[in-house]
């Protein structure tokens, strides 16, 4: 039988600001990627977010970032190879410290926004991510864009690894996301993304913007639950996957 974890970003609410459909979302997806602090959230709703994981059965990773309040992770900072290292070995002390209190295991770690885009490209910055996971726990996975340098990083540190896909976002040729910037770079059409997470499940390839299919091998999904329809979104998916008798269950279980 086939298999596939669906992950979703969650827990990125921060003081009195909601943010994301993480209670309606939960139930419906596999594996979930927690705000450390840097991007988003804070120590309750971090706490808040490991509860409902542990309600729904949901396996935990943390979802560290640069240290960018402000612009919700998604700026590249001009951050030291060490300064990185230790950084996200922070954020993964911080919410294991949150499954410890719950008798939650933590699963894996998938770096956030601008973080995950550099290190996808530059090696150098993937593998201070892999040895910041290996230095806290050799049995965390570390996510990895399909293909990507962070792949190479985990293969030459030597920690366990999950290949990565995502749901709703556009592909270029060369297999790598088509940046937000760009026309298209979202996909919003549920049947559509229901449909490309099929083919990536059963047929290891994806459609990019210019009508290239590309080959990718992925072992999770990544699906988003802070958009409006998000969670109609990752219902379909389900849905689609389940009518294909394929099963849906955490990578590390």
């Amino acid at each position: 039988m086939m298999t596939i974890d669906l992950n979703c970003d969650m827990g990125e609410s921060f003081g009195v600001y909601k943010l994301g459909y993480d209670e309606e979302a939960m139930p419906y997806v596999t594996s979930i990627n927690v705000a450390c602090g840097f991007h988003a959230s804070d120590p309750i709703n971090m706490l808040k977010t490991v509860r409902l994981a542990k309600k729904y059965d949901v396996a935990v990773g943390a979802h560290p970032s640069f240290p960018d309040l402000v612009g919700f992770g998604r700026r590249v900072m001009a951050a030291s190879i060490e300064e990185i290292k230790a950084d996200v070995m922070y954020q993964i002390g911080a919410l294991w410290a949150f499954c410890k209190a719950e008798g939650v295991k933590l699963q894996h770690v998938k770096p956030h926004g601008a973080l995950y885009n550099v290190a996808e490209k530059d090696v150098t910055t993937a593998v201070a991510i892999a040895e910041a996971i290996k230095a806290v726990d050799p049995d965390l996975y570390m996510v990895c864009l399909g293909n990507s340098a962070m792949v190479e990083a985990a293969k030459k540190v030597g920690v366990k690894y999950v290949e990565e896909a995502f749901a709703d976002r556009a592909y270029t040729s060369q297999g790598t996301l088509v940046p937000r910037k760009q026309a298209g770079a979202v996909i919003h059409d549920v049947n559509a993304v229901a449909d490309r997470v099929l083919s990536m499940v059963k047929n290891k390839t994806v459609t990019a913007i210019d009508g290239t299919v590309v080959p990718i091998s992925a072992q999770t999904i990544c699906v988003h639950g802070d958009t409006p329809g998000a969670v109609e979104m990752i219902k379909a998916i389900r849905a689609k996957l389940e009518q294909e008798n394929i099963i849906l269950k955490a990578f590390g279980r």
